[in-house]
């Protein structure tokens, strides 16, 4: 797929790959850009390396400010054809670079970080030169940032494979040579993929595979540009969804035999306590779009998920908004309902992801006004507790899988 490239150091192989995927970042691209290069050069300075930009064939002038950011390293550029865009699409691109490079560690970042160090380089790729094979990253985030990870990603993929791995979408990854090659490899691979849904998607067959994944603190807090975060309608809450229903319905073998998770390994020290710039969620807007969104799709609810967990969720959509709260119990079994129905095809698929909206939105809401004064660490307990119900509710998901 990739249809443009520049390469003007002909490099052919590199121990080390940092990969930095992007659309339309002309603005952004050079502080990541510049800041892997001070991290490559100060901490794998005996080993081959380059940066690669894979791009969407972005038409904000992109490609040129990348190779135009002064480094130390070589650079390449690779892009999707004119019209293909995704993140996803991009890693791919990534993957047989790196494979073809014969690299030995392969670091992502995003390209609109603000906050990125050179020690987020070390960090991402050192433990893959220690028997890691997949990297993920520890920072501190704003509690409203990227929530579908806090509420979807990370609890659903710890109660089914049994790895504590906080930010399975987190953006930042580090992967081994041999990772990329079963990337390539892996089947699979559907628009949801193609786009968002690459992160959970490449940090599950990591589990699913059973490498060594090691969880690494990068130092600064998370930033990045200012971006609207996902609603009910955002293309990453419906690219996460459906990658993890999708991978349910591959790997259910694997899964039902998993009792419980356990902890995943940390490379480094604890984050810095520096503060996140805050993050404010139209809460009128949820409620607006749970309280019409679910009436609506009632008959469609009635259709997936079990009478008695219907019964509570009729409850829930009872509440006025002074009082509202969506028990994650209850989340956690309506999202097990959706999963088998996505797998027994009960209605359209994407009819069933979209459906999912406006119960998301309602348990955003019932989040935010949970947490809306507690500080990081607090909301930390919080979600640990979410993930626990998760955990505890998997024997509803195996019954009402499996028919148990």
């Amino acid at each position: 797929m990739i249809a443009i490239q520049d390469n003007p150091r002909g490099i052919t192989s590199a121990q080390v790959v940092v990969g930095i995927p992007s659309f339309n970042e002309a603005q952004t691209i050079a502080v990541p850009t510049m800041q892997a290069d001070k991290g490559l050069s100060r901490h794998f300075s005996g080993r081959s390396a380059v940066i690669i930009n894979c791009d969407n064939h972005s038409p904000d002038g992109t490609r040129r400010v990348f190779m135009e950011t002064p480094t130390n390293s070589p650079k390449i550029y690779i892009s999707t054809p004119e019209g293909v865009t995704g993140k996803g699409n991009n890693l791919r691109n990534l993957f047989e670079r790196a494979v073809a490079l014969k690299a030995q560690a392969v670091i992502v970042i995003d390209a609109d970080l603000a906050s990125i160090t050179p020690q987020w380089i070390h960090s991402l790729g050192s433990p893959l030169f220690d028997k890691s094979e997949f990297v993920t990253p520890l920072y501190v985030r704003h509690k409203y940032d990227r929530l579908v990870n806090n509420s979807v990603a990370y609890p659903l993929t710890r109660a089914l494979y049994g790895r504590r791995v906080r930010q399975p979408v987190g953006g930042e990854f580090g992967f081994s040579g041999r990772l990329a090659q079963s990337f390539l490899e892996a089947e699979g691979w559907n628009d949801a993929v193609a786009n968002f849904g690459i992160d959970i998607w490449m940090t599950t067959i990591a589990m699913r595979s059973r490498a060594q994944i090691i969880q690494s603190f990068v130092g600064k807090p998370k930033i990045h540009r200012a971006r609207a975060q996902e609603s009910s309608a955002s293309p990453v809450f419906e690219n996460v969804v459906e990658t993890v229903f999708q991978l349910m319905c591959r790997y259910e073998e694997f899964w039902k035999d998993v009792k419980w998770s356990r902890p995943t390994a940390v490379f480094g020290f604890g984050a810095e306590l520096e503060v996140p710039p805050p993050i404010k969620l139209d809460t009128q807007r949820l409620w607006d779009r749970f309280a019409s969104g679910v009436p609506s799709l009632w008959a469609l609810y009635a259709q997936v998920i079990q009478p008695a967990t219907l019964g509570k969720l009729a409850e829930v959509a009872e509440l006025p908004r002074e009082h509202f709260e969506f028990p994650t119990a209850l989340w956690a079994k309506v999202l097990y309902d959706f999963a088998r129905a996505y797998k027994n095809e009960v209605a359209p698929r994407a009819d069933l992801i979209s459906a999912l909206g406006p119960l998301y939105d309602g348990k955003t809401l019932s989040f935010v006004i949970e947490t809306e004064h507690m500080n990081t660490q607090q909301v930390e307990e919080i979600i640990e507790d979410q993930c626990i119900q998760f955990e505890k509710a998997k024997p509803y998901l195996l019954e009402r899988w499996f028919g148990r």
